[in-house]
């Protein structure tokens, strides 16, 4: 196993078990199932396992399984604080206990803002006392060290970086995604400000791994350098030495066991201009169908009206692959999972993102082909639902 070091210097596998993903049965999680599994990860060398506060079952599954095998020192628990639940300041306490209650432990090594969406929120929750009651949290050695997790462009990404004095952030990337959500931008400048990075959603939800066009699946299957498409995914993001660690929701042993192989020879750098090429051309045929040709070169931004350009074209080339609802979520959690809306809806039609697209795209018509799509009944309930329930 290869590993990367953290804000302060701490190994951490490069490969880090996204326990989401458990493996469920009619009772809850499968626990003997995810105990073999864990297991064996830990007996490769994966140090670092994130779950969450609402993923169904993850945390007390993840803390009865260290418990009993006598492991919660030898690894690292990520989890986050689902701040969008949180009402006043004593929700932080009662929510931050019932954590550590189900982990079966007295501390969290790393500890997110889950889903922080914008600075808006993070003042809502600077306003609760959050940065005094994180102080005293890490001086007492329940809390680690603190990040955030994030789906949305990378223009607000970067204000949150400056928001506050992160030691880690979570992002979604992939070679999909290169230039989509956060994105390589993204990235490179949390890197710059030495925030380390752990990636989440590295297969796009498994698309790159066992759901590629065949166009695409055959490029790989007909390069001289053998590996499996997940394998391939895994290597282009261990490639970038700005990436600390790459979540897997891993739920069978032959996954562990290939996703640790690959990381146990993986290095930053290693990939060559053939192997650079190879992902262009794999690219190129995942996107053969696709509905707008968005780069997401971001020429196009900033909007005057705050419109999520290539959020929006890459939630709606979603669609042509992934199907409606896969594109709807990408849409929703782009444009609405926030107090102010960047949807389609919000166009003017003022044109100037089409002054600056290299690509002559009909931004304008595109987007209002989208906002029709997207933005019918189950985004306007979904929307009111999160502004009703989810605190901002």
């Amino acid at each position: 196993m290869q590993y990367r070091n953290d804000k302060y210097g701490n190994p951490v596998s490069i490969l880090g078990y996204g326990c989401m993903r458990f493996t469920r049965s009619a009772g809850g999680v499968d626990l003997n199932k995810a105990e073999k599994e864990l297991l064996a990860a830990i007996d490769a060398g994966v140090n670092y396992f994130d779950t969450a506060y609402i993923y169904p079952g993850s945390e007390a599954a993840l803390g009865e399984i260290l418990e009993r095998n006598d492991l919660r020192d030898k690894v690292r628990i990520a989890t986050k604080l689902p701040h969008y639940l949180i009402k006043d300041a004593s929700g932080l306490e009662k929510t931050f206990r019932e954590e550590l209650r189900r982990l079966r432990t007295d501390h969290v090594d790393y500890y997110l803002m889950h889903m922080l969406t914008d600075v808006k929120t993070w003042e809502r929750l600077k306003a609760l006392g959050i940065e005094d009651w994180l102080r005293q949290k890490q001086e007492e050695g329940a809390i680690g060290q603190v990040g955030f997790s994030y789906h949305g462009n990378s223009d607000m990404f970067m204000k949150l970086l400056e928001a506050r004095d992160w030691d880690f952030c979570q992002i979604q990337y992939n070679y999909l995604d290169e230039h989509s959500q956060a994105g390589v931008t993204g990235l490179k400048a949390a890197a710059a400000r030495g925030i380390p990075v752990v990636i989440m959603e590295p297969l796009r939800g498994g698309k790159l791994a066992n759901k590629l066009p065949r166009a695409a699946e055959a490029l790989f299957k007909k390069y001289p350098v053998q590996r499996s498409p997940a394998e391939w995914a895994f290597r282009w993001l261990w490639d970038q030495a700005e990436v600390t660690c790459v979540l897997s929701g891993m739920n069978s042993l032959e996954m562990v066991e290939e996703n640790c192989a690959a990381a146990d020879s993986a290095r930053a750098g290693e990939l060559t201009a053939e192997d650079r090429a190879l992902f262009s051309e794999v690219v190129k045929a995942i996107n053969a169908n696709m509905k707008v040709g968005c780069t997401g070169c971001r020429y196009c931004m900033p909007c005057p009206k705050n419109v999520d350009i290539p959020g929006i074209f890459a939630a709606y080339n979603r669609s042509a692959d992934e199907g409606y609802i896969s594109a709807l979520t990408g849409y929703f959690m782009c444009t609405a999972l926030r107090k102010d809306l960047t949807g389609a809806s919000n166009c003017v039609g003022c044109g100037k993102c089409e002054q600056h697209c290299p690509q002559g795209i009909a931004i304008r018509k595109e987007l209002q082909t989208c906002r029709k799509k997207f933005e019918g009944p189950l985004y306007k309930i979904g929307h009111k639902l999160a502004t009703t329930f989810v605190k901002y």
